[in-house]
């Protein structure tokens, strides 16, 4: 059996041992074993992905399987990744062992909410591996929907307002997903052998009309857009956060908000370049607003969850932003960006959680000292945080390097204004980053009850230490990766330079 279609496999066994399990730690031990497993195979989908590389490989997609779902319409189960899909999975497979691990003392309806949750990612993975764009939408599907019995039966505060909102924002999003994706179709009549096609290497082999483009690329765009929180159709993602449990908000920030940032490249960019030039002024200037915007809103917040929340808003628009410069260092630094904020937002949202079981509390105005009572989850929380505001040494630093070096290349001066725009992010993630940990974790402790509260226990460290070696390795040794996701960029930003 091949490494892609197992990656779909380990999942759906994991959910039938759970299915079968009879007590709360056969439970959680199934979840953790099977996902342990999934971790193991990402990180074997590397060296495999590698070695077909070094043995002189050089098609686009690598592990190409294809089989025909319905051959009235050409739809096809087309599976294959190149060095973008595989970083992007790997990450998938450490949010999700990590947030199997902080999810470990959830006892109400443990086994419907670890079965939530793996089929969740389920739908994430295979959203990485598809190249047929139907195949594509149903696994996008399968990620968004769980998401709502997951906020609405396990979250807390307005869950169901919070659930309810989302759903509504991600189905609105859906609906020009399949329209786009349908025009696409429609038009791809050209296509070897004359037939429609929803496949993604033969789309992109077209010479799609700018006149079709026109009209499905912004529909595709912000499809995918709105899973990226992008402005103004962000609001689902702070609320969403907010009510979510630990582990959901772990994935939601940590990988489907990277589904956006994927599709926007992967499908609107990639398969509809000449719109993509002459309307991503349009975008690059409601990104800028995402990435500042978001930034100031987390100023504001008091509220843990809100403060991460709106950081994210910040840092996926800076992906966004990244994309729509079509230059290739940028777009390097948008994949990098992506890799970076999913680990960062997971270990944030970890932290977060871990800290207001203790305290019972996420409003900062009632924390302090919280370093003295907690010092392995208070130096946790201070790592993510300078990962958060780019401290050289950390996954950040590398990845806003490339965007912004990337972006502040294109000679045009609107070009160099946005990028200006956005750098002044950077000051602002800085005030909220270190007010927050000032607030939090320095200074005298507020509340005696906290001097009763203890410091992480075994998978709370176990989570939080894989987190804090992904962020620093990458970091510390970011060529590699680098390297590895910039190869796969050729196709891409060849097809967008011979627009220009």
């Amino acid at each position: 059996m091949d490494i892609l279609t197992l990656l779909l496999i380990v999942p759906v066994l994991t959910v039938i041992a759970i299915i079968i399990s009879r007590t709360q730690n056969q439970i959680r031990m199934s979840a953790a074993v099977g996902m342990g497993i999934q971790l193991i195979q990402t990180v074997n989908l590397i060296f495999a992905y590698l070695a077909e590389r070094r043995n002189g490989n050089i098609d686009d997609m690598l592990f190409v399987k294809s089989w025909m779902w319905f051959k009235s319409f050409n739809i096809q189960f087309s599976i294959g990744v190149d060095g973008i899909s595989v970083a992007l999975i790997a990450l998938t497979g450490i949010v999700i062992f990590t947030g199997v691990l902080t999810s470990w003392k959830v006892d109400n309806l443990s086994k419907e909410f670890f079965i939530s949750l793996i089929v969740l990612t389920t739908g994430v993975f295979g959203f990485f591996i598809s190249l047929d764009l139907f195949t594509m939408f149903l696994f996008f599907e399968l990620a968004v929907i769980p998401m709502y019995l997951l906020i609405g039966v396990w979250g807390s505060g307005p869950k169901e307002y919070a659930a309810m909102k989302l759903t509504l924002m991600l189905m609105g999003a859906s609906a020009l997903l399949l329209l786009g994706i349908l025009g696409l179709y429609v038009n791809s009549s050209a296509a070897p052998g004359g037939l429609m096609t929803f496949n993604i290497i033969e789309l992109s082999k077209l010479n799609i009309p700018i006149e079709v483009q026109r009209i499905f690329f912004p529909m595709l765009f912000i499809g995918f857009g709105v899973l990226g929180a992008l402005f103004p159709f962000h609001t689902w993602s702070p609320d969403g956060h907010s009510s979510a449990p630990t582990a959901v908000s772990m994935l939601h920030a940590g990988v489907l908000m990277k589904m956006g940032g994927y599709g926007c490249l992967r499908v609107a960019m990639f398969l509809m370049p000449d719109a993509a030039n002459e309307m991503g002024w349009i975008f690059i200037v409601l990104t800028s607003i995402s990435v500042v915007y978001g930034a100031f809103g987390a100023i504001v917040q008091k509220d843990l969850k809100y403060i991460n929340a709106y950081s994210s808003v910040s840092h996926c628009g800076l992906v966004l932003f990244a994309i729509l410069m079509s230059d290739k260092i940028s777009t390097n630094g948008a994949v990098l960006q992506m890799i970076s904020h999913g680990l960062m937002t997971a270990l944030f949202f970890a932290l977060i959680g871990m800290i207001y079981e203790r305290t019972h509390t996420r409003d900062i105005r009632f924390m302090g000292g919280l370093m003295k009572v907690i010092p392995f989850l208070a130096v946790g929380y201070m790592i993510a945080g300078l990962a958060s505001l780019g401290l050289p040494g950390l996954s950040g630093f590398v990845a806003e390097m490339n965007i912004f070096v990337g972006a502040f290349q294109h000679a045009d001066t609107f070009h160099r204004i946005a990028t200006v725009v956005v750098c002044s992010s950077i000051v602002i993630t800085a005030v909220y980053i270190l007010r927050v940990v000032a607030t939090l974790l320095l200074g005298p402790v507020k509340n005696n009850d906290f001097n009763l509260i203890k410091d992480a226990i075994w998978f709370e460290r176990a989570t939080v230490v894989i987190l804090i070696i992904a962020i620093a390795g990458i970091g510390m040794a970011p060529m590699w990766l680098s390297d590895f996701i910039s190869n796969s960029l050729n196709p891409i930003i060849n097809k967008l330079s011979m627009i220009k």
